[in-house]
């Protein structure tokens, strides 16, 4: 960047650019990973780490810091002042959880009102944070008794997660809670998993084989990708183990033709052209089809890093999929992948701003979408055929109960019990639930279509 072009670019204090971030969040007006990539334009990058900490943060242990907050305003504050908000929120944050001087993360947090163009919020934010330096055991100790506190979960989502997995509900809150690992996914058909670990221990970065993924690998820490010795050239790619499965899973044959339903952003789709170069001979055809081009273009990107020829070996198709008539040409798939749009609340740790704009009323609905997405691409199957059904969703409601409806109603659909020591058998399906520097939460069912039709 040139120093003229530096001088016109508007750099922002970084908590002042996080209150502004976080606020559309807390309004359930967009994501934050949507919101993440120009926000850290508008920082000193020496500043992007704390930017990303600070809101990742904030939306983690937002229902527990919203739990002191609500003791600590003696009103709530008014739409229009979400800003404000934000920052309570992210000055609560950093006393609470980061290794910032309490007088600097006060001080600074304070400072921000006046850039936010909110003079009058000095007094208030001041006035409570201050107050929660000084009850902070006080309100900690009562606050054991909010189970919204203690898990750090809206009470929707709490409710359910104990509802369906009582035995598992403290360890999935401890997972959902943590920094998520940082997993690749190896190409086989360029290495071998254990020389790649020894050409990461040789740079001195600590890995473990995945125990369910034979791709996997999952470092000890976090690095700059970009970095790493063979992502430049496709000869690896970081995916969680959960969403490695799914290639093997589609039980791949030389000469099919398949469809990668809800493809975005292209991690499986790459997985299975990848899988399809290790066959005796390759597919027949790829159709990645998601509804945004957005979307898209970050499959085609991806594909091209993976030096796979985008539209030789797979066709990029913008379109919903329920318009089955506007994107299928007549050709029946031998396999499709449908990697349902569902509630994500087995990846709260990697988003969890999904803590914010998820709620009890959204689940029914997604629901409904994934069995009218089940019916209308099941046409599209050819006899003898193979879906495999995905969501990263914890809730049976989005998973079992769906397949479990569809095979009710769909004659020439047979489940396929998936054999595996991964997961948690359902009456349809496998359920994974997030680990500890393991895989996220995940769920996949197994469809054959009858071929005697």
């Amino acid at each position: 960047m040139s120093k003229d072009t530096a001088s016109h670019k508007a750099i922002r204090p970084v908590r002042v650019q996080a209150a502004l971030t976080l606020a559309p969040v807390l309004q359930q007006q967009a994501s934050l990973a949507s919101l993440m990539t120009p926000a850290l334009d508008k920082v000193d990058p020496q500043e992007q780490p704390l930017l990303q900490e600070m809101c990742f943060g904030t939306c983690r242990w937002q229902p527990q810091l919203q739990s002191i907050l609500n003791r600590l305003l003696e009103k709530p504050l008014k739409p229009k002042d979400s800003d404000i908000h934000a920052l309570l929120l992210l000055g609560l944050y950093q006393l609470k959880y980061l290794r910032i001087p309490d007088h600097a993360a006060l001080n600074n947090t304070v400072a921000a009102c006046k850039p936010l163009k909110k003079a009058w919020a000095e007094k208030l934010v001041n006035g409570i944070l201050r107050r929660f330096q000084r009850e902070r055991e006080t309100l900690e100790s009562a606050l054991q008794k909010s189970p919204a506190y203690t898990s750090a979960h809206p009470n929707w989502l709490r409710k359910s997660i104990e509802n369906f997995w009582p035995e598992q509900a403290d360890a999935v809150f401890t997972a959902n809670n943590a920094h998520p690992p940082f997993t690749l996914r190896l190409n086989l058909a360029q290495q071998d998993r254990t020389e790649y670990q020894q050409t990461l221990s040789d740079l001195e970065l600590g890995s473990t084989p995945t125990p369910f993924s034979p791709f996997g690998l999952t470092l000890d820490s976090a690095c700059d990708v970009g970095k790493l010795p063979g992502f430049s050239e496709g000869k690896l790619s970081v995916q969680d183990e959960a969403a490695q499965l799914a290639g093997e899973l589609l039980q791949l044959q030389p000469g099919q033709r398949v469809l990668d339903a809800c493809c975005a952003p292209g991690g499986k789709t790459g997985h299975i052209l990848e899988l399809g170069t290790q066959l005796a001979s390759p597919l027949t055809a790829l159709v990645a089809l998601d509804l945004e081009e957005r979307r898209l273009e970050r499959v085609r990107e991806n594909l091209l890093r993976l030096q796979h020829q985008v539209q030789q070996q797979a066709t990029l198709v913008c379109s919903d999929a329920l318009a089955v008539d506007k994107w299928w040409d007549g050709v029946p798939f031998d396999r499709i992948l449908l990697d349902a749009p569902c509630s994500a609340t087995g990846v709260v740790r990697r988003h969890p701003d999904i803590k914010l704009l998820r709620n009890a009323e959204d689940i029914a609905k997604l629901a409904a979408l994934q069995l009218k997405l089940l019916q209308a691409l099941w046409p599209t199957l050819r006899p003898g055929g193979r879906l495999v059904y995905a969501t990263c969703s914890l809730l049976p409601t989005e998973n079992t109960r769906v397949v479990e409806q569809f095979l009710s109603q769909e004659p020439s659909a047979e489940h396929d019990p998936i054999a595996a020591s991964w997961g948690l058998s359902q009456p349809c399906g496998r359920q994974l639930l997030p680990q500890i520097q393991g895989h996220d939460g995940f769920y996949y069912a197994c469809l054959n279509k009858s071929d005697s039709q």
